[in-house]
């Protein structure tokens, strides 16, 4: 079905970059209230830009991708790191550079540890391959020794030991079934933070909010600052109040600050390239909230708006912010997050970011 849609599509649409489709454009909503944490991650914004990608601001007038976004109020932005990638993207050689250059315009890093050579999520925690054969003991040195590094090359404001660790990381061995072990390893990534820089902000990364109380409360004992959880309605459900009250109840019973580290929404149900888009279908979105530029940014302002009223809610961060369709309107490789980015199909800056 999907082929047969693009195959119409294209033949409705044969020029479609010249001639996108035609979405509602919002008045800003702009509120005087104000996140401590502003954030994007844009990690793949290298390779967008080595694509030839070009963006546009709100007036149709290029301009340099990070500057449109720090004129929206955005102040962090969050870098994922993997150990030994298969290409260039995502390792440190290119988080380095690319650290240098967001601080050169004013952001906080915020440093994603996935300590996988590729995605770290709850369906995958992969220990990095040169990692493999290495015992407890000596897993915990180096899991302290290159957090220690990292951290001293890159100086983050942030940094999020493993991501979305549900289910432990660095499996086998830390592996949450092996509690003790995976607190073990936690541990020596904080350790090592502090050692470089006591005053670090250190998260810990929960995905969704069912079974987040019970997993916080198995993290206890960890010197950490800061909870981090992931909100996609197609993954994570579309219970507000539920997720408004797992908030309340974390941050009143651990005392520590709470972050929405991963949320988005589509402006269009559409696509700009011939990859599947992960979210597509009207049942996969919130109810009042549609597949529309309005739609977006009001998801977005509905996220703030929980934060705000959430004690100990300093700020939340959009995911995917810059996964335009940067290799081409036929790819079948390309962005499966093109309907989420926060720029439209002609690259022109999105409402939404008016939310923070």
């Amino acid at each position: 079905m999907r082929f047969i849609l693009l195959f119409f599509s294209f033949l409705l649409f044969a020029t479609c970059g010249d001639n996108p489709l035609v979405l509602d454009v919002p008045e800003p909503v702009v509120s005087s209230d104000s996140l401590e944490i502003r954030g994007l991650d844009i990690s793949d914004l290298p390779k967008v830009l080595g694509s030839g990608a070009v963006f546009f601001n709100e007036s149709g007038q290029q301009a340099d991708f990070l500057d449109i976004i720090k004129d929206k109020g955005i102040n962090t932005i969050r870098v994922r790191l993997w150990v030994n990638p298969s290409d260039e993207h995502s390792s440190l050689e290119e988080v380095l550079s690319f650290s240098e250059q967001l601080k050169a315009k004013g952001f906080n890093i915020w440093l994603c540890l996935h300590y996988s050579d590729s995605w770290a999520d709850p369906q995958k925690q992969i220990t990095p391959t040169a990692w493999e054969q290495l015992d407890y003991e000596t897993l915990k040195d180096t899991v302290y020794q290159y957090t220690h590094s990292v951290i001293e090359a890159l100086d983050p404001y942030m940094v999020q030991i493993g991501n979305e660790i549900n289910v432990g990381f660095l499996h086998p061995e830390g592996d949450l079934s092996n509690l003790e072990k995976f607190k073990g390893l936690l541990e020596e990534g904080i350790a090592a933070s502090r050692a470089v820089d006591p005053t670090i902000k250190v998260m810990l990364h929960y995905a969704g909010y069912y079974g987040a109380v019970s997993f916080f409360e198995d993290m206890n004992g960890l010197d950490y600052d800061q909870i981090g959880l992931s909100y996609y309605p197609i993954f994570h459900g579309k219970n507000l109040a539920t997720l408004t009250g797992t908030m309340a109840e974390l941050s009143s019973s651990y005392e520590k600050d709470i972050i929405l580290a991963e949320t988005s929404y589509p402006f269009t149900l559409d696509w700009n390239d011939w990859t599947n888009n992960l979210v597509g279908l009207d049942e996969q979105l919130l109810s009042g909230y549609p597949a529309s530029p309005t739609g977006q940014m009001e998801f977005v302002a509905r996220m703030k708006e929980l934060m705000l009223q959430t004690n100990r809610g300093v700020g939340m961060c959009y995911w995917g912010a810059e996964l335009i369709a940067f290799d081409g309107e036929q790819s079948s490789t390309g962005s499966s997050w093109e309907n989420q980015a926060v720029f439209d199909f002609n690259n022109k800056v999105l409402p939404v970011l008016n939310a923070f």
